[in-house]
């Protein structure tokens, strides 16, 4: 993943995205899709991760086989939307450690509130992987990815289900160093920092408020 950006394309991919943008799609089905949609992305944002190996005996013989190496990573859900996507992840990668990032958009400023910090130890040696369904403006991805970064990761990727050109290129200039991926990137952000033709608020439609 040389890129900073890598847009999913695969099939299923995108027939899942265009059920959970349409809006008459339930609560119920929306959140089951972000699960399914999530662990297809996973797979390639997890693509690098490091291997060894270890000797096993099949039923067969005995053999080297490749096993993934050092400590285990670490998921951290950017709250409250991102938790929509931990599932799906965690039943790829069930021994991932677990931390949160609560930020909030003050709606005057569209500027990033932190409320809750709470991350795995080890981070410098962990792979870590932030998970937001929405990457709009950018500010509190790159502040969640700040927090991150203060408490020792080196190694971070940001996995979305849909980006806007403004939040990538926020992203790209504040943290060119970690990598996205998402499902679309959309066409815009409109005057109230939604993306364009989105999904409404992820949020929202994953747990059923407004």
């Amino acid at each position: 993943m040389s890129d900073h950006l890598t847009v999913v394309d695969h099939p299923l991919v995108q027939h899942k995205l265009t059920l959970m943008r349409d809006k008459g799609t339930s609560t119920a089905v929306f959140r089951q899709l972000l699960r399914e949609i999530t662990q297809l992305l996973a797979y390639e944002i997890t693509r690098e991760m490091p291997l060894t190996t270890r000797s096993i005996q099949t039923p067969m013989e005995d053999m080297d086989a490749p096993i993934l190496a050092g400590k285990k990573m670490a998921l951290v859900s950017i709250l409250r939307a991102g938790n929509g996507m931990l599932d799906g992840v965690l039943e790829l990668v069930p021994s991932a450690r677990v931390g949160f990032v609560g930020l909030y958009r003050d709606e005057e400023t569209l500027k990033p509130v932190q409320y809750y910090f709470k991350a795995p130890e080890g981070l410098k040696d962990r792979l870590v992987i932030a998970v937001d369904p929405m990457l709009a403006t950018g500010n509190s991805s790159a502040a969640a990815i700040d927090l991150l970064k203060d408490a020792g990761a080196t190694d971070i990727r940001f996995l979305c289900l849909l980006a806007a050109p403004e939040g990538v290129a926020r992203m790209k200039e504040a943290h060119p160093d970690v990598p996205i991926v998402t499902a679309s990137l959309d066409r815009e952000l409109n005057e109230k920092g939604y993306i364009m033709p989105g999904l409404g608020d992820a949020g929202d439609r994953m747990f059923g408020t407004k």
